[in-house]
């Protein structure tokens, strides 16, 4: 659609000429939550870090509000609206809370009233350091920065990453608030597919790189193969769907 914040149009990228995903097409909208599943090494880091403009890509178009992103940096894709929490968080674990909540590239506006408000634990832990935070306290830091940014586009990879379900749990729910208040566009990577499922509106299933199932997350949540699928690939989706059992 003309409205989409992002639209991936046959995308094929990888590292050193060898294609890892082939032939994306998948959209987000604005307040959508978008979960992209698949077992590792299905693509689906490599297609956030296509996005964010860490990877280039080996043909088609990352389109954000419309504007091809070809010709533009991971910072101009920063200062654009796109926010990248990556696996492994991004954190420098000598500054403080605060300090993360005030670290912002030339140019940009950071709200961390936003992000305390959403987290209002760290609110209450302003002076601490990174590194002496519980690792849920940490994934918390990591997604706040990125929401104090205001993005029109958050990119999260692997939330659940280290971390106890019962967190993510409840720091899922917080993003799907955000974007339904704010209007911004999430696209989430992540392994644990009945927590994502949970929150997100649609989900896309990559196996070996390309894309095998698309479908409302109601759907995909109803149906026994998306976990075979998910970490099998899809003769194993096609397959288990076929299952009358």
């Amino acid at each position: 659609m003309a409205d989409d914040v992002l639209r991936l149009d046959g995308l094929t990228a990888g590292y050193e000429g060898a294609a890892v995903i082939r032939a994306l097409d998948l959209a987000v909208a604005p307040g959508e939550v978008v979960a992209l599943l698949g077992a590792n090494g299905a693509g689906k880091t490599t297609t956030l870090r296509v996005v964010s403009g860490l990877v280039k890509p080996l043909s088609g178009r990352v389109l954000f509000e419309g504007r091809d992103l070809a010709r533009s940096s991971p910072g101009a894709r920063a200062r654009l609206g796109i926010a990248h929490v990556p696996e492994g968080r991004g954190l420098f674990f000598g500054l403080t809370v605060a300090e993360h909540l005030r670290l912002r590239h030339r140019g940009e506006d950071l709200d961390d009233a936003l992000a305390y408000e959403h987290f209002p634990k760290l609110a209450e832990l302003r002076g601490r350091r990174a590194g002496l935070l519980s690792g849920g306290e940490q994934q918390m830091l990591a997604v706040a920065r990125a929401l104090a940014r205001k993005p029109k586009l958050l990119l999260l990879d692997e939330l659940s990453l280290g971390l106890a379900p019962v967190i993510v749990e409840w720091l899922l729910p917080v993003v799907r608030r955000f974007a339904r208040e704010r209007g911004c566009a999430v696209l989430l990577v992540e392994q644990h597919v009945h927590l994502a499922l949970a929150v997100a509106d649609r989900g896309y299933v990559l196996s070996h790189g390309e894309i095998v199932v698309h479908d409302t997350a109601e759907r995909l949540r109803a149906d026994r193969g998306l976990l075979v699928a998910s970490y099998l690939g899809a003769p194993a989706f096609q397959t288990a769907a076929a299952d009358p059992q």
